[in-house]
């Protein structure tokens, strides 16, 4: 078994730079100690080089330096690894790699990469192995221009080449370490270059410079006392002499060999090093072990402390209880009847401030979180558009038609869940569109296949073939009752099927009424639940507990069907399934779809090219508005904040602004207070997340043109613009 080149910290110092954690001498103490356990190590002490590897590993640890630490368990690996534990020495070769990425040093996993290939090749015999964790370790010395590290692992690749037989790539390593063995020209690494080159001459049949090249390794390791390469070199030599017939010298050799292996590997000093491994292991578990009762006491006095603040709250409710008790025992026999009137007067008024501050909060923490939700999911419905236009051959993909479909319903889902105190009070208007129902189904039926293939379900959808082609109604609203329903029937069905009916039940002048239908085969619901399951928040207990959602689902569903002036019904039956039907009346006058078709912006496109000024911070928003004004050919110029667009309109001139509200360092208002003082007019389009009703006053009020809600359809931005600056013409 020949001898691999490790790195150790004999061989390259690590720059001082890298151990900036501890103080100068503590680091400097470490390292220290380091380098003389790996001379011992290469002096074949054994036992001396791991006693000062583990106080080193010990003293690195005090001082949480993580480069430290991975030196002193490549250093600890290094030395089983000589002893033949390779199963050890691979273990703490992986913590020296887990430290050095946590330490993010690359120059260290150089090395650590280079050394379990070392393990692989001459331990385990697996070339292939060694080969691949050496094309690693090269990755990471290219990339930092380590010339030594390179050379070095170069050479236990020409090794690893000559065992192959693959002697082009053999010499191809070789050589270039043999060009920058200055870069790291020490006894060990000039022994191992003088072996290799001495195996290159003698596979070239060059005699006298194979003969010259391996008697100059054996004089370096004998006279640096380098027993392992001098060990494999009278080896190699003595097969070289073989080859050439030199039989005798071949034996003389090959006893020398023998000699230095037996004095390397003597009985004495593997027994020495198994006692030092077994410390080791047990300083180890000793630490884990302390970790152990550290978080078990943490634990304990956790558990201490809450017991204690439960224990005081429940004397505090007590006590306040018996206050009570006492006042209001006081006020029966000591207050009058106006007093006592009063009294209620107060607490009436104080509730009612209560309640308008807690309204008020509410409306605060839904609009922060309605901007927090849709300023991504601009970003979400922006790239999906940019994909559809940019990858023309996706244009009629099932699954980018789901991601337009699924953007679309949360987007929907958010807003309605964000207010629903408002579809409470019946202020969500519907919408007039075309649809097609089939359509429709099929789009959430494609969304949901995800849920119903985990539950090994089967949705099949059944269209009334007289239902008109095209009707006129709030498809996304709809989109978004059928999709609650499915999705409940689907979560709480297993090894079954979920259908969904669609059919034209009457049809009044141009009104069609469509009956629709979701039918499960799950495991029902109690008949005593059924009056609550549309209750918020209502969670019915179905025999399962691994369902989550917030029991907001079937109470929207509940609010819609009622803003389409219908009903929902549920009929169930435990064990067998559930069934909901609700109807629902489109109009399908087709002067009325021929209007809206009509209406419907195909080409926005014009000769005009506008100049945009665009204020966002956002990059991911910056990109999408980018993408739109580029497909439409227009100027533009994106800055960051408020400030720099006052800046760049005081140099250039812009058509329009596309001005964000919720920035940094100053907002969209202020920004454009501070620019109509200026006395600059080009208009100002607001793009925001909060919810429109909320910022209009005010962006009217500071000199804005219009307001344009995130996330935006792009059509609905070109109309924008086009609608103010005909306006202003």
């Amino acid at each position: 078994m020949s001898r691999k080149f490790s790195f150790l910290l004999l061989c390259l110092l690590l720059p001082l730079s890298i151990f900036s954690q501890a103080t100068k001498a503590t680091r400097e103490d470490v390292l220290n100690m380091l380098t003389t356990s790996d001379s011992l190590h290469f002096k074949t002490k054994y036992k001396q080089s791991l006693l000062l590897s583990n106080e080193a590993l010990r003293l690195a640890s005090q001082l949480k330096n993580d480069n430290l630490i991975a030196l002193a368990y490549n250093s600890i690996a290094g030395t089983y690894e000589e002893i033949l534990e390779e199963d050890k020495a691979l273990d703490f070769y992986n913590k020296a790699i887990f430290f050095s990425e946590k330490a993010k040093n690359d120059t260290l996993k150089t090395w650590f990469y280079n050394n379990i290939g070392n393990i692989y090749l001459y331990r385990k015999s697996n070339i292939d192995n060694g080969i691949a964790y050496y094309i690693k370790s090269l990755t990471y010395s290219n990339r930092l221009k380590d010339t030594a590290s390179t050379v070095l692992t170069k050479i236990n690749l020409s090794w690893a080449y000559f065992q192959k037989k693959n002697y082009t790539k053999a010499i191809e390593n070789l050589n270039f370490a043999e060009k920058y063995i200055d870069y790291i020209r020490y006894p060990d690494t000039e022994t191992y270059l003088n072996l290799l080159l001495g195996m290159k001459f003698s596979y070239l049949k060059d005699n006298t410079k194979a003969k010259i090249h391996f008697q100059k390794a054996i004089e370096i390791s004998s006279n640096n006392q380098l027993d392992s390469y001098l060990s494999d070199s009278y080896e190699q030599y003595a097969n070289h002499l073989f080859q050439i017939g030199d039989y005798k010298n071949a034996y003389l050799t090959l006893d020398n060999h023998e000699e230095v292996k037996d004095r390397v590997f003597r009985s004495e000093n593997i027994k020495n090093i198994g006692l030092v491994g077994l410390k080791i292991e047990l300083d180890e578990s000793k630490k884990e072990i302390e970790k152990i009762k550290s978080e078990r006491k943490l634990q304990a006095d956790s558990l201490k402390k809450t017991k204690i603040i439960v224990t005081l709250i429940l004397i505090f409710l007590l006590l306040m209880m018996f206050l009570l008790y006492i006042l209001y025992r006081n006020n029966i026999f000591r207050r009058k009847i106006n007093d006592y009137l009063e009294s209620k007067n107060e607490e009436l008024n104080l509730a009612k401030e209560k309640a308008e501050e807690a309204s008020k909060l509410k409306t605060q923490f839904i609009s922060t979180i309605s901007h927090e939700l849709r300023t991504p999911l601009y970003g979400v419905v922006g790239i999906t558009n940019m994909l559809s236009d940019e990858h023309k051959e996706l244009a009629h993909s099932p699954h980018l038609s789901s991601l337009k479909f699924s953007a679309r319903y949360l987007l929907s889902l958010v807003n309605d869940l964000l207010q629903i105190n408002k579809i409470e009070e019946n202020k969500v208007v519907l919408e007039n569109v075309i649809m097609n129902i089939a359509d429709e189904i099929k789009m959430v039926s494609n969304s949901l296949s995800f849920i119903a293939t985990r539950n090994n379900n089967t949705i099949l959808i059944q269209i009334d073939p007289t239902i008109p082609e095209f009707l006129v109604g709030d498809k996304i609203r709809l989109s978004q009752i059928i999709m609650n329903l499915v999705s409940n029937a689907l979560k709480f069905t297993q090894d079954g099927e979920v259908k969904i009916v669609a059919n034209l039940t009457k049809k009044v002048d141009q009104t069609c009424y469509v009956k629709f239908e979701v039918i499960d085969t799950g495991m029902g619901i109690a008949e005593k639940d059924l009056g609550k399951i549309f209750d918020k928040f209502v969670q019915i207990d179905r025999k399962e507990d691994d369902y989550q959602g917030a029991g907001l689902g079937l109470s929207i569903v509940k609010k819609l069907v009622k803003l389409f002036d219908s009903e929902i019904f549920v009929k169930s039956e435990e064990g067998k399934g559930t069934a909901f039907e609700f109807t629902i009346g489109f109009d399908s006058d087709s002067s009325k779809v021929s209007e809206i078709i009509n209406n419907i912006p195909v080409d926005l496109s014009n000769n005009q090219i506008y100049k945009v000024l665009v204020v966002e911070d956002n990059k991911i928003n910056q990109m999408v508005t980018r993408k739109i004004l580029e497909k439409n050919n227009f100027k533009f110029l994106i800055v960051d904040d408020g400030y720099a667009a006052i800046e760049a309109l005081g140099k250039e001139h812009f058509d329009v602004v596309l001005m964000d509200i919720n920035m940094p360092l100053i907002n969209g208002f202020e920004t454009t207070r501070l620019i109509r003082k200026k006395g600059n007019t080009t208009p100002i389009i607001a793009l925001t997340a909060f919810a429109k009703d909320e910022i209009t006053d005010e962006a009217f009020e500071v000199g804005m043109n219009d307001v344009l809600i995130k996330p935006f359809e792009p059509s609905k931005l070109l109309q924008c613009i086009e609608q103010i600056m005909r306006s202003n013409h």
